[in-house]
């Protein structure tokens, strides 16, 4: 985790399996953030830069399947240029940043997903962003069934057309990874969608008022 640094900007990630509305969510979470007079940049991964989409489009393609391994390091590639690029650039400027996933992601979806060992992912991470961590994470939890059903009316990319046990696998990551770290705020994301856009919110308003007064 990094040291706090003054007038540096924060890092706010949203998280969940496929389905669970972060999209939405993070446009609120930007919205909101603007409410309060910060200077916001929103972005995504995999991708936020050139070569990032270019990986995520490999990473995406449900007629490239890629071996765990492979995926794990293309997905830190990806992040090591998001990270240089657009994240730390952005927080040395006193910008808050909005990322739709982070490396909360891999440990639920290559880790518990795919089975990739979870020191392999903490060291693949301490070399590509030892000091830039997550300031608040909020983690939109679904059941699966639940992700599935909103899932159907859209083209789904290889992630998404994974089956119910590698979801029930994802989402079990995503609580355990909660469970180990205070910055994770887990929100019903099966609830309707002003119940938990109204939850997303408070924890943000929650968080700045924290930030402010430190």
């Amino acid at each position: 985790m990094r040291a706090s640094v003054p007038n540096r900007g924060r890092f706010i990630t949203l998280e969940g399996p496929d389905g669970a509305g972060k999209s939405t969510q993070a446009q609120l979470v930007a919205d909101t953030l603007r409410a309060h007079g910060k200077e916001v940049v929103t972005t995504r991964e995999p991708g936020g830069t050139a070569v990032g989409n270019r990986l995520r489009q490999v990473l995406l393609d449900p007629q490239t399947p890629l071996q765990p391994t492979t995926e794990t390091l293309l997905m830190f590639a990806a992040r090591a240029e998001h990270v240089a690029h657009v994240i730390e650039p952005a927080l040395a400027a006193g910008r808050w940043v909005v990322c739709d996933r982070f490396t909360d992601s891999t440990f639920a979806y290559q880790g518990d997903g795919r089975g990739i060992a979870k020191g392999a992912i903490e060291t693949l991470a301490a070399f590509t962003h030892a000091h830039c961590w997550p300031d608040l994470t909020l983690c939109l939890d679904v059941p699966p069934a639940t992700a599935a059903g909103r899932m159907q009316e859209r083209t789904l990319d290889g992630f998404e057309r994974e089956d119910d046990g590698f979801y029930r696998r994802v989402r079990e990551g995503f609580l355990k990874q909660a469970a180990r770290e205070a910055r994770i705020v887990v929100i019903d994301g099966s609830s309707a969608l002003e119940v938990v856009s109204k939850a997303v919110q408070h924890a943000v308003e929650t968080f700045i008022r924290r930030t402010e007064a430190a």
